[in-house]
């Protein structure tokens, strides 16, 4: 391999131009490249297969092991132990990759016995998040980089270099995300590597549409590097596949699942190939796949790929964007808007103020990390928390700090502000009523099992609010002592109706959660109303104006409306607005009887609230948008995990 010709062409390919045009005339072409793809890379197998055996001194073997799932049962710690016992008794192995999942919930408690449980690996082994420690994570996942030492690695090998990352999601139920943080710090890592050496990469999502939203930012960076191989897991099975041509690896989990035994993976890597075997425990390695390494699969053109189609914008082009700004961090909260400026909270741990009608920045507040929960403003000032464990009072005129307290844990949840006290669920079981004058405790509920991500609803007289524990918690506004308390019927936290923010009218509390049903509850004495599966909605709830309607996404393309005031299940419409597969907490919220909602993969769109017409759609990116926030005349203001924060308006 001539190294000076190694992909020397790094030029970013971002232009997007004539998307479906091109998407179509390259979909039959792709289809029929991705056949022959599979045709060559079973070629490739058998010839790799029948010269196993590599050279002594000029090979090395590593292991994977991923999808460990600690906590889901008993029998999730004694496959690990199992397959700690198998390593250490292998003499041939270097060295151990965990790509992701490695608990059940997230947990601080299941991380630090995986800690514990890995430590006793007598080779060194490094290991990346994956959407469990991510998704549900009370600490906004500080805690695995606390305890692991971070969520990123390089390791060099020989001529070998690795590279591993976070793939998200971070708290927010969407795809895969790969944050820009971690694509610049993988672009400034790969700028630093020879040409020369052999660079394999670690994660836990495969790099594909569907599992990341952003795929192709990673694929058409990686593909300008000598990239031999992407390893992952997710999936749970073996799979020999590819990433836009890039070589990749998906992985089986350690669990037994339905078997006797747990297993891993086990590589071996020559000169001139990487081969992989399962090993399941008490039997024999099966060799199941491999990709030579003097072979170049891909090229740096990006032409010949599907990307994101954003000609839905032409059909609508009566809706522009007044301005849009790159943070340069990603977003997972909503936009708060105050005397004309808005205000944003960032994965990097800023605050940041800008121009409602400019987009110009007009200050910054630094938090210690980031910061995933929405803020709120009361008195101008501007209240927040952060994973550095403190919530934040902050100037809204100018970002200089008011007064901030220390909490025990994460502080993740969104603020609730009504006559000038501040509501705010924490990780360390809390739920805080705040003077925002002074930021004293005026009282706080101590006895929230899970942790909080929502934001609380100030309604009856009382404080409700869901935690990733199953239930949701109405306590009395004016002490914090507990009302009651309800729950599905199930006990498992990922059933909770924690990530909705409910809204209530006619003395009902309405809410839907992961279970994929639509609830009213009595506010009042927290029993059920009614509730219906009827329209498979998930995690999304909003309330019109007159508080006769309340508004949730379905998980597949629909809005539905149904009659706030009925004691029963009663749906007024539903909208097909083509949206696709969605399961992003992003609330459906009403302005002047137009209903906004917003899309996992970058789709803004607005329904008329009466009939569920689409009055328009409006795609900015291909990342999950926050729950928007309408203006009047209709503009709204969104922000994306892609980073962005800017409005619309519809002309």
């Amino acid at each position: 391999m001539n190294c000076g010709l190694i992909l020397r062409n790094r030029k970013r390919n971002s232009t997007f131009v004539n998307q479906k045009q091109r998407n179509e005339n390259h979909k039959s072409l792709y289809y029929y490249m991705k056949k022959l793809r599979t045709v060559f890379t079973i070629i490739a197998f058998i010839i790799i297969h029948l010269s196993w055996s590599v050279t002594p001194g000029s090979s090395f073997e590593f292991a994977l092991i991923t999808d460990l799932h600690i906590g889901q049962n008993e029998t999730s710690v004694e496959d690990l132990r199992n397959s700690i016992y198998t390593i250490n008794n292998t003499p041939d192995i270097s060295f151990v990759f965990v790509s992701g999942d490695l608990t059940e919930g997230g947990d601080k408690i299941s991380l630090a016995i995986t800690k514990q449980l890995l430590d006793k690996l007598e080779v060194p082994y490094f290991a990346v998040p994956g959407n469990h420690e991510t998704k549900w994570s009370e600490s906004g996942v500080i805690d695995f980089r606390e305890i692991f030492g971070d969520d990123r690695f390089r390791f060099d090998h020989g001529d070998f270099v690795f590279l591993g990352y976070n793939s998200g999601p971070i708290i927010r139920m969407m795809d895969g995300h790969v944050g820009i943080q971690d694509i610049l710090w993988l672009e400034k890592e790969l700028k630093l590597i020879d040409p020369c050496k052999k660079i394999i990469i670690v994660t836990h999502y495969p790099l594909q549409n569907g599992d990341v939203d952003n795929w192709y930012e990673l694929t058409d960076l990686l593909r300008r590097y000598n990239v031999k191989a992407v390893l992952g897991g997710h999936y749970h099975s073996n799979r020999l596949t590819a990433y836009d041509d890039i070589p990749a690896f998906i992985n089986r989990s350690n669990l037994r699942g339905k078997e006797e035994a747990g297993g891993y993976s086990v590589f071996t890597v020559s000169e001139d190939s990487i081969l992989v075997s399962e090993q399941i425990i008490g039997k024999s390695l099966r060799k199941w796949g491999g990709y030579a390494l003097n072979k170049q699969y891909y090229t740096t053109d990006n032409s010949g790929y599907i990307r994101p189609d954003y000609t839905i914008n032409e059909q609508y082009p009566q809706v522009k964007v007044q301005w849009m700004s790159n943070t340069r961090a990603a977003i997972y909260s909503s936009p708060v808007v105050s005397d004309n400026t808005v205000l944003v909270g960032d994965d990097l741990g800023i605050l940041s103020c800008f121009a409602l009608n400019d987009g110009k920045l007009l200050w910054q507040f630094a938090a210690k990390s980031r910061i995933l929960g929405t803020p709120a403003v009361g008195r101008n000032v501007v209240v927040f928390g952060s994973t550095d464990r403190y919530i934040y009072g902050v100037n809204a005129d100018n970002g200089e700090l008011i007064w901030e307290i220390e909490t025990g844990a994460a502080v993740i949840g969104a603020v609730t502000i009504e006559n000038n006290l501040a509501y705010i669920g924490s990780s360390d079981h809390v739920l805080r009523c705040i003077d925002i004058k002074n930021g004293k405790v005026v009282w706080q509920y101590n006895e929230v099992a899970g942790y909080v991500e929502t934001r609380p609803l100030i309604y009856d007289n009382k404080v409700i609010f869901g935690a990733w524990d199953s239930y949701l918690y109405a306590l009395n506004r004016r002490n914090g002592k507990l009302e009651w308390k309800w729950n599905n019927g199930n006990a498992r936290m990922h059933f909770s109706p924690a990530a909705v923010w409910p809204v209530a009218a006619h003395g009902k509390i309405f809410f839907s959660a992961p279970d994929r049903v639509l609830t009213a509850l009595n506010a009042k004495k927290g029993n059920v109303v009614w509730r219906t599966k009827a329209s498979m909605v998930r995690e999304t709830i909003g309330l019109s104006a007159d508080k006769k309607r309340i508004y949730s996404k379905t998980m597949q393309d629909s809005v539905v409306c149904y009659d706030a005031k009925s004691n029963q299940p009663k749906k007024l419409w539903s909208a097909n607005v083509g949206y696709g597969y969605d399961h992003a907490p992003s609330m459906p919220i009403e302005k002047e009887n137009i209903v906004y909602g917003s899309t996992k993969n970058g789709l803004i769109f607005a329904l008329d609230a009466f009939t569920g017409e689409v009055m328009w759609k409006h795609k900015t990116g291909n990342s999950l948008i926050n729950t928007v926030l309408p203006l009047d005349k209709g503009k709204c203001v969104f922000t994306s995990a892609e980073g962005y924060v800017g409005v619309l308006i519809s002309e």
